[in-house]
């Protein structure tokens, strides 16, 4: 009796709160399993890192010297006809000039991508603005080729008069002004710091909250994509109605496969980015909550379908200029020679 009754009093008295090692490794567990499941850091970045390390420098450098020859050449065409440029040429100039500006940014990326960034903040800054800057006026710029082309072959109208060719280039400014009000998030929110997912290597990336990244998120892909796509998708249909009537001569289905041309280059650059994106925005705020091995893989592979899909995006800048030799060639006939209703 004694001895049961002095048992029960052991078993009163042992608690595991008293063990130390229990508080320790239930927090130890909990730190671990956030880490491993991608709650905290990422847990496995290494192959992703290899693969941008090896695949954002080539394809980065080949875009820099592929766009800067196409988009150098087309602006020498522009130049030697500078006195007599419609509407049409004035837009394909200034989205040449920010596809170049865009170009010219790759170098910090691809330097950054095979080491870590090592330009400073104020350069982070910079060089994240400006990249901003030309993906929007790059995108705009085609909405305002593809309106000025409805405009003058479906309404029989130009967009500017080619008298006053300072109308267009105002009206182009403006459209810089805009894409720099867009770029202000940038300005203020982009910082380098060493990233606990890169191995502690610095980057240079954008300090949002959830909620503001979900912003930046939802205005890049209403502005960005969205709703430019809806407008070239308009422009073109209507061409495209417009222009099949009457004969189907040579020049006409030429004519035609280049402003299609425009729309699906568009499309084929964007659209998987866009799509990447906003699976990659679920992710982020949680709407997903996969097992602890998977949601590592899921991440891993989200980043490096972020890296393909965001070169194929940046290479529409080195696309534009094969479509804009076909474009000029084909404004005399598109403009002497639409049908009549």
């Amino acid at each position: 009796m004694l001895f049961w009754q002095k048992m029960n009093v052991t078993k009163i008295t042992i608690k595991a709160e008293d063990f130390d090692f229990y508080t320790d490794y239930n927090d130890s567990y909990n730190e671990n399993y956030n880490e491993s499941c991608c709650g905290g850091s990422i847990c496995d970045q290494e192959s992703s890192m290899y693969f941008d390390s090896i695949f954002i420098p080539v394809l980065y450098s080949l875009a820099l010297v592929v766009g800067l020859v196409g988009n150098g050449l087309v602006l020498v065409v522009l130049w030697k006809k500078r006195w007599i440029m419609n509407a049409t040429d004035i837009f394909i100039l200034h989205l040449c000039l920010a596809d170049v500006l865009l170009l010219l940014t790759l170098p910090f990326w691809a330097v950054a991508a095979a080491n870590e960034w090592i330009f400073g903040i104020a350069l982070c800054k910079l060089i994240g603005a400006l990249f901003k800057i030309n993906i929007y006026c790059g995108i705009f710029m085609l909405c305002c080729i593809s309106l000025d082309r409805y405009l003058s072959i479906v309404h029989a109208v130009q967009m500017y008069s080619r008298k006053k060719p300072i109308v267009t280039h105002c009206f182009c400014l403006m459209v810089w002004l805009f894409c720099l009000l867009l770029s202000v998030a940038d300005w203020i929110f982009l910082k380098a710091y060493k990233d606990s997912r890169r191995q502690e290597k610095t980057q240079c990336v954008p300090d949002y909250s959830d909620s503001l990244r979900l912003a930046a998120r939802l205005l890049y892909h209403i502005l960005g994509f969205i709703l430019p796509a809806l407008i070239m998708m308009f422009c073109c249909s209507g061409i495209l109605l417009r222009l099949r009537r009457g004969s189907q001569c040579k020049q006409k289905r030429r004519a035609i496969r280049v402003i299609v041309a425009l729309v699906v280059a568009f499309f084929i650059h964007w659209m998987p980015y866009n799509i990447t994106l906003i699976i990659d925005t679920i992710q982020n705020n949680q709407t997903i909550n996969p097992s602890n091995q998977t949601s590592c893989e899921n991440f891993t592979s989200l980043d490096v379908a972020l890296t393909v899909t965001s070169t194929l995006a940046y290479l529409h800048c080195c696309v534009n200029p094969v479509l804009f030799v076909g474009l000029v060639s084909q404004k005399s006939f598109l403009k002497h020679h639409v049908p009549s209703n």
